[in-house]
């Protein structure tokens, strides 16, 4: 069923798998865990930003790269399909070249069409997690699963499924993760690793009651809605991503059915992070060319704040009243 996994890496001597510009546990568990299955070839790790802190209680996350490995012969993009996750890497002229001329395989479980324009093969699937379906690949081909391996597969399926509690969370699912245990990942010791890395400094405690402070409602309080400009992103994200801080917080406020995130930046970009109590968060974010799932989206576009907000509210509006 996932033949082209087994014949794309069949001839390829160094690999690089690549992750988006917005890492997550589910990329960099997929990342790490690739790292672990291809253990017979030469596998490079490599993002175009920093793995933040609090995502450090992966082991192996300090082997992820910033400089990208021109001489692998071979690429995996793990977690999207979408340029627009890939921008840092597209406008490098010498990495969009390289990828251009060198075989490139993308793994993805976003329901969102892929718009790369580059040649490629892909595995695309809705799935709850991308490590889940790295899983369903590797038991396809008779991949050996080590207790390593395991672990950064469970890390990542928990990681995107908010501990097998999502929405999005199938039965298939949990069956994953009973495996998963089964071939040596030690849930205990990840939780453990997870909290201590998850803590949050008295700073940090304090940003986040000004951000509860700042957040708008809309909609008669069904769409709340916080901006965080480029100072606190210069300030506090190495620290602590700020949308991770606040995002679900928003959707726990009663009456909340929407709670977005947008960040600014100095060249003119938002991005909005999107999370929902109701399946419309992809089909918001494609409003502004994003996708993602249908409880939680995002986009990235060049526009005023002041212009994007009212069409939030809108198409907010809109999706609310069709649901």
């Amino acid at each position: 069923m996932y033949d082209i996994f087994t014949e794309f890496i069949r001839d390829s001597q160094h690999i690089c798998v690549i992750q988006a510009e917005n890492p997550d546990g589910d990329s960099l568990g997929a990342a790490l865990a690739l790292e672990s299955a291809l253990s017979d070839k030469q596998v490079s790790l490599y993002c175009p930003v920093d793995i933040p802190k609090y995502m450090r209680y992966f082991e192996g996350w300090s082997r992820v790269e910033n400089d990208f490995p021109y001489k692998a012969d071979a690429y995996i993009i793990v977690d999207t399909a979408a340029s627009v996750l890939l921008s840092k890497l597209l406008d490098d002229a010498a990495i969009r070249n390289c990828l251009y001329s060198t075989p490139v395989l993308v793994i993805d479980h976003h329901e969102t069409a892929a718009d790369l324009d580059f040649p490629h093969q892909a595995i695309i699937e809705p799935q709850s997690s991308c490590c889940g379906l790295l899983y369903k690949i590797f038991q396809d081909q008779n991949i050996a699963i080590d207790a390593l391996c395991a672990e950064n597969l469970l890390y990542g399926l928990l990681s995107d499924t908010l501990g097998l509690t999502a929405q999005s969370s199938t039965a298939d699912d949990y069956r994953v993760a009973a495996d998963l245990i089964d071939l040596g990942a030690k849930v205990a010791d990840m939780e453990e690793r997870r909290r201590e890395f998850s803590k949050k400094s008295a700073r940090i405690l304090d940003y986040k009651a000004d951000l509860i402070k700042r957040i708008e409602y809309h909609l008669d309080g069904r769409l709340a809605t916080i901006l965080i400009p480029f100072e606190d992103i210069q300030e506090y994200s190495d620290e602590y991503n700020p949308n991770v801080l606040i995002l679900e917080e928003l959707r726990l406020v009663e009456g909340v059915d929407v709670a977005v995130a947008i960040k600014t930046y100095p060249d003119g970009k938002l991005t909005g992070k999107i999370r929902s109590t109701k399946p419309i968060a992809e089909q918001l974010a494609g409003y502004f060319g994003g996708g993602g799932h249908p409880y939680a989206a995002g986009f990235r576009i060049y526009e005023d704040y002041a212009e994007t907000l009212p069409e939030i509210i809108s198409a907010t509006m809109k999706l609310l009243d069709e649901s």
